[in-house]
Formats: C-alpha cells, sequence, structure tokens
C-alpha cells in the first residue's frame, strides 16, 4: 500500500479573462448635460427621439465590445507527497503556487485531473485565513480548531499553547479586527500549527511577521514534520526552504519544470533565470570576451540567483590571440546605486601577466559569498603593460542575492544592512567588573 498522503494527478486549472476590444471615448456628466442643453436650444429633442436617443450617453463606456481568453494557471501538474515530508514550493510571481495550494486546500475547484488527500488539512495562505473580524481572538481559536475538525475538548488541550506561541495573552478578548497584521499572523499560524493537522500548508504569509517570529515560525514546521506529519511550504526566501524542506517542486508558467531533493530543486530554479550578458560579442586588440557567469562552486551552469553565504564563483572565458601582449583579468562587482563594491584583479590575487593564443578559462572561486542581498553587476577588463584596458566590457552580468541565516544567527541579514559582511562572529566576553 502506496505512504502517499497527497496525489496530485494531470491537475488543471484554467480562468477566463476579458479583454476589451474595442473602447470608446470616456464621456464625463458634465459633457451630457452639455450637449442636452444644446440639444434644447436648437429643438432637436424630436430628432434625438427617432435617432435612439433613449441610450444615455453616460452608458456609452460601457458599449464596447468584450472578448475573453483562457488562461491556464496550472497545467498537467502530477506529483505524490509521502507522509511526513517537508516539501517547499518554489517559482516566480504568478507560476502557480498560491493556486495549487488553494486546490488542496479545497478553496477552489480544478478545471482537470484529481488530488487525494489521506489526512486533515490546515492551511495559512493569507493573513486572516477563517477569521471572523468581529470575533475575538479566544473566539477564533474555537471557531478555526472547529473547521479543521477538532472537537472542543481537543481544542482545549492545545488552547494554552496556541495563546502563548502566538504571545496575544492581553488582546485575547480584543475582535481580531483590531489586530494588527502581524498579530493576525502569529494566532493564523498557532492555530494551523497546534491542531495537529496531518498536512500543513504554509503560503508567503510568514513574510509579514518579524524576523524572530519567522525563525520560531520554521522551528515550529521543523517540529511538526518530525511528529510525522507532513508540511507543504511556499516562500521566496532560499535559504528557509533549503533548511527545512527535503523535497521540492518547482513551478513554472504553471507546470512542474523541476521535482526532486531540494538541494536541486533550487539550484535548478535559480539557474533558470537568465543573465544580462553583452548584446554582441566584445572584442579589441584581436581578443573577444566569450563568456562571463556565475556559478555554483564547482558548476558550469548558469546562475541568475545566488543566496548570501554560499560558495559560488566566477567563470570567464576569453578566446583570440593577445600576440606578444600578457595580460592578466580584472572583475568590478556593482551593486544596483552603481557603487564599487569590490574589485578583484589577477595580479594582487597572484596571477602571472601571460598571453592568449586560442582561448583562455578564469576561474573565481568566492567562498561564502559576503555580499548583502541584493542586485548586482559586474564589469570586466584585461589588463597588459599599458594603463589602458587591453579590452573592457562594463556591465556585461547582472545577479541577485538573496538573504540568508548565518549559521546559529537569529535573524537574517537584509539589503539594508549595508553592502558586505566584514566579521565572521562575536564572541562573548562575559560582564566586565
Amino acid at each position: 500500500m502506496s505512504d502517499a498522503i497527497i496525489k496530485v494527478s494531470n491537475l488543471g486549472k484554467c480562468y477566463r479573462i476579458q479583454h476589451q476590444a474595442e473602447r470608446q471615448r470616456y464621456i464625463a456628466l458634465r459633457d451630457v448635460i452639455a450637449e442636452k442643453a444644446k440639444g434644447f436650444f436648437r429643438r432637436e429633442k424630436k430628432v434625438e427621439s427617432r435617432t435612439g436617443s433613449a441610450s444615455s450617453p453616460l452608458s456609452a463606456p460601457h458599449s464596447a465590445r468584450s472578448s475573453s481568453e483562457e488562461f491556464w494557471a496550472l497545467k498537467d501538474v502530477s506529483f505524490e507527497v509521502k507522509r511526513g515530508e517537508v516539501v517547499g514550493i518554489i517559482g516566480r510571481n504568478g507560476a502557480g503556487k498560491s493556486t495549487l495550494l488553494k486546490i488542496l486546500s479545497r478553496i477552489t475547484e480544478p478545471t482537470t485531473g484529481r488530488v487525494e488527500l489521506n489526512g486533515r488539512v490546515a492551511s495559512l495562505l493569507e493573513v486572516g485565513t477563517g477569521f471572523h473580524p468581529e470575533l475575538t481572538g479566544r473566539e477564533n481559536i474555537f471557531l478555526n480548531g472547529a473547521i479543521l475538525g477538532m472537537t472542543r475538548a481537543e481544542i482545549r488541550k492545545k488552547f494554552d499553547e496556541i495563546v502563548a506561541f502566538a504571545e496575544v495573552e492581553k488582546f485575547l478578548d480584543t475582535p481580531v479586527k483590531r489586530y494588527s497584521s502581524g498579530m493576525y499572523v502569529r494566532l493564523a499560524f498557532a492555530v494551523a500549527a497546534h491542531l495537529e493537522p496531518e498536512i500543513l500548508i504554509v503560503d508567503e504569509v510568514l513574510a509579514v511577521g518579524d524576523a524572530e517570529f519567522q525563525k520560531k515560525c520554521l522551528g515550529k514546521m521543523q517540529d511538526v514534520a518530525s511528529g510525522g506529519r507532513t508540511v507543504l511550504f511556499v516562500s521566496h526566501n532560499m535559504a528557509a526552504v533549503r533548511n527545512l524542506c527535503s523535497k521540492g517542486i518547482y513551478l513554472k508558467n504553471g507546470t512542474v519544470r523541476l521535482l526532486g531533493s531540494i538541494d536541486e530543486t533550487i539550484d535548478g530554479y535559480l539557474a533558470s533565470g537568465t543573465q544580462r550578458q553583452v548584446s554582441k560579442p566584445i572584442s579589441k586588440n584581436g581578443v573577444e570576451l566569450a563568456e562571463v557567469k556565475l556559478c555554483a562552486a564547482g558548476s558550469k551552469t548558469a546562475l541568475n540567483t545566488t543566496v548570501f553565504g554560499v560558495d559560488c564563483e566566477f567563470r570567464i572565458k576569453v578566446i583570440g590571440n593577445s600576440s606578444n601582449t600578457k595580460v592578466t583579468p580584472v572583475l568590478r562587482i556593482h551593486n544596483s546605486a552603481g557603487v564599487l563594491i569590490s574589485s578583484i584583479c589577477g595580479p594582487e590575487e597572484g596571477l602571472d601577466f601571460s598571453p592568449i593564443r586560442g582561448s583562455r578559462d578564469w576561474v573565481i572561486l568566492l567562498p561564502a559569498l559576503q555580499l548583502f542581498p541584493g542586485l548586482y553587476t559586474v564589469s570586466f577588463q584585461l589588463f597588459g603593460n599599458e594603463p589602458d584596458p587591453f579590452l573592457e566590457a562594463l556591465d556585461v552580468l547582472e545577479f541577485h542575492v538573496e538573504a540568508a541565516f548565518v549559521q546559529g544567527a537569529s535573524k537574517a541579514y537584509r539589503a539594508d544592512h549595508g553592502l558586505i559582511r566584514l566579521c565572521s562572529g562575536i564572541s562573548d566576553q562575559g560582564e566586565s567588573k
């Protein structure tokens, strides 16, 4: 007997999108009044009645013809999730992640295909899902528990744990419509995670909470998973997905592009973007820059995105003939504001000047990437004995760095923390006396 708790077979969801094919000029109320006044003074009322003036000009904008087309948010999606697995569902905005979770949560019906769920499902898809704004936090705990199929006795047994986790004791008897978005999320997650569903589905909603609460939620989901329950986790935080999940599903344009281990899935997702390259070959002095790309350490697959704190490398290929001129490479990394972050220079790194005859490849290793999250560009230069570059390619590569937790840290570095991490840790020397 299969131990799959979720089976999805040829799942599809189609929406109909309306398009306005023909659009008439917008007519304001003052235009209608002015036109009527002109008609009155010109004695054209009879003419208007014969030409069908019963349809008011105010309705003109609504008379435009419209057309529609089918949009498949999901198409031919198939996978299985075994009991106790923690699965990360990743993909760019519009890939179909939220639609998939809504179908699995029975919020919307699929257009095609079949879903089999062999257990009770708790979902946290958006802030305040399943909450009644007029009810208090206490009342909503019991309401959500009942929706999830829990008995009143089961809810009472978990009640104190839920309240302690959500940290809303002071506002427990306040209507939740007066809660902040963070309080909403804390209480909603606490209810979903503590009422012991067999399947826990969590969307990007955790991004609303602060870093400390996010870490707390990730720890709770690990506890849920270690207890043999199944977790489906959607997030754009690749570090959180990598730390929490063992299996990954990469969605693109509504289809499954990759299904496998979480490392394979994330690497495939990060490599899926198109790197910005020069629009035409750049050559000078008989030498052409053939390639500059960012890769994971030891890989030749180009990445569009990497993660703070992981090993990665630049791979450079130059072809041509520099005659008798000996050259050395230089990379310059700028942030999105154009500020020079760092230069990687051949001679300073111990690389000798040497001539190019045919082709030459360089690999520049960046151990535990220390660039803070953000967008960066790379420029490439070859220098010989002259002060001017032998070959130069500005902004030849663009890449993103995503946030991640440093091992043992309670919070992740953000883009607004600066440009680069300088230290490798802080030691506590105890109190001074």
